[in-house]
């Protein structure tokens, strides 16, 4: 039967196209199999903007190769996570990550600091590597451990560092629990850092880990239907997307803002505003890897 044709009975907030700088939808996924991730993508494929292979699965994932020729195939983009670049740092195999990811077809690479202590200068010479190769390259503000002191001038400073080294997005700590970082114990949102990051201003747009719906219908209402969004769950991607468009409870007050103009795919400042491949042969930099 021929699909049907989408309702088109209500005002909604636009929503800006893919390749899109606002709106993102970033997925954590941490081993759905492949048959599952086929149909997710056919299903929502044409709303996720970055599929990311959680933590260090991509390295024990039998069926990587298959996934990421789904992910080619639906026009998603594929990252591993930034716990297994700390991995290779500690054991001084970053040049060896980098080699790898490029010839699996991976179209970017998230550089953190949280698990393994990486030192921000070793952070940076990383982020100007990766992005020397022709990755995009997505730099994580913030700690994974609860313990570290969370200071709004150290993320705004990490965060411009990160953006001079050549990050083409700054993510803003959250982890899967959504209860650290850009988060309180109790996953209430950190005011403060939000004011913060979007203070920043800058080319480089930030993404911010939202792993709780109560996170996402948080910084939705704050920016808008185009908040770029990250660690949603694969099964939960239809649902955040009703939550961007109004069509829960938890942001039903959009509906009664006047819908803006699509956002522009290319200025994510502008974006924000409105809504209220790699493996290069470029040489590394020096000293990508853990001092001995």
């Amino acid at each position: 039967m021929p699909a049907a044709d989408p309702p088109r009975f209500l005002d909604l907030a636009a929503r800006a196209a893919k390749p899109r700088r606002a709106g993102i939808t970033h997925v954590l996924d941490k081993g759905t199999p492949p048959t599952v991730m086929e149909a997710r993508l056919d299903s929502v494929g044409s709303i996720v903007d970055v599929w990311k292979f959680g933590f260090g699965t991509a390295y024990v994932d039998p069926d990587l190769a298959a996934k990421l020729k789904a992910l080619r195939r639906g026009g998603v983009k594929a990252c591993p996570g930034g716990t297994l670049l700390e991995a290779a740092w500690l054991q001084n195999r970053v040049d060896g990550f980098l080699d790898w990811a490029g010839g699996a077809g991976f179209d970017c690479v998230e550089v953190s600091r949280g698990a393994a202590g990486l030192p921000a200068g070793a952070k940076r010479e990383i982020i100007a590597a990766a992005r020397g190769r022709g990755f995009e390259v997505f730099a994580e503000i913030g700690s994974k451990d609860p313990g570290d002191p969370v200071r709004p001038a150290d993320w705004v400073e990490e965060a411009r560092r990160d953006a001079d080294s050549g990050a083409s997005w700054l993510v803003a700590e959250g982890r899967e629990s959504g209860t650290v970082g850009l988060y309180g114990p109790d996953g209430s949102v950190r005011t403060d850092l939000v004011e913060a990051l979007e203070a920043l201003g800058g080319e480089t747009p930030v993404i911010y880990e939202a792993p709780r719906r109560s996170q996402q219908a948080w910084l939705i209402n704050r920016f808008g239907p185009n908040a770029n969004l990250a660690n949603v769950a694969p099964e939960e991607v239809l649902g955040t997307e009703a939550l961007r468009l109004g069509l829960r409870s938890d942001t039903m007050t959009l509906l009664t803002r006047t819908p803006a103009a699509p956002p522009s795919a290319l200025d994510a400042s502008e974006a924000m505003a409105a809504s209220g491949s790699a493996g290069a042969s470029a040489a590394p930099g020096p000293g990508l890897g853990r001092p001995n």
